[in-house]
């Protein structure tokens, strides 16, 4: 999957290339109120991908990471323009408790059902929802042990570069199966003729069958007529001869007497 995550990887840097507009869609994932960064003017001279960078750093090796910086680094803040404004909104920081658990759980069933997401099969509705129920749990264990949420980002990243690699896979077999099938339909009217050529070469030689069979049922009935005269006319002749044999013998029984 090496070619496939690199594209994979691309694809998403491009997409942090640009501010979307309006306000997103409302997620699992606890987010703090947003906050208003200027004017929309006014902030879009400044590379998108430079300032998420800027906020997400983490501090040096020889210093201790805060769980803030942590939480920041595996769940960037989202930003949005909304009415010439440019707003940002950070993941919450807050402790989950037992109850923040089950409302999380609740929240994803009520949503499924709202967002009518399939239970089966492939379900772009359903993926998304849980992927966010991911990030939240991600976001939860990280506040209470920022290594564990390390560890699980990576997971989450696994996850889903394997899937955009199977997606990119799945386009190009169905890139190479329609390319077939319209090579398939090319060689179609040549196939169809070729048929159409050899039904005819067919006719042809059944017509030929038909005629040699008639020709040689001619020629059985001729040789059965030959051999019925040849032997009538041979039947005559031995009948003659035995006349002329006992004509002979009584002439010459007659000289001896």
């Amino acid at each position: 999957f090496g070619p496939l995550r690199s594209r994979c990887f691309a694809r998403c840097r491009a997409a942090m290339a640009t501010v979307p507009e309006g306000r997103p869609r409302d997620s699992l994932v606890k987010y703090d109120p947003p906050l208003e960064l200027g004017r929309a003017q006014d902030t879009k001279s400044v590379p998108r991908a430079k300032k998420m960078m800027k906020k997400v750093q983490l501090p040096p090796m020889e210093q201790k990471a805060s769980a803030d910086d942590i939480l920041h680094s595996v769940l960037p803040p989202r930003e949005w323009i909304e009415d010439g404004k440019h707003c940002i909104q950070y993941v919450s920081n807050a402790q989950a408790t037992r109850l923040d658990v089950i409302q999380l759980q609740e929240a994803l069933d009520q949503r499924l059902m709202e967002r009518q997401a399939r239970e089966t099969g492939i379900c772009p509705v359903r993926e998304e929802l849980y992927s966010q129920c991911f990030d939240e749990l991600i976001r939860q264990v990280t506040l209470n042990c920022p290594e564990r949420g390390l560890l699980l980002l990576r997971v989450r990243d696994e996850i889903r570069m394997s899937i955009a690699a199977y997606q990119t896979l799945y386009q190009s077999s169905v890139t190479f199966g329609t390319r077939k099938q319209l090579q398939a339909e090319q060689g179609k009217s040549l196939t169809e003729n070729m048929i159409a050529d050899l039904e005819a070469q067919k006719k042809i030689s059944e017509a030929r069958v038909v005629e040699l069979k008639n020709e040689c049922e001619a020629l059985e009935r001729r040789e059965a007529e030959r051999r019925a005269i040849d032997e009538r006319k041979r039947k005559e002749e031995i009948d003659f001869l035995k006349h002329q044999s006992q004509h002979l013998e009584s002439f010459l029984k007659g000289l001896e007497k």
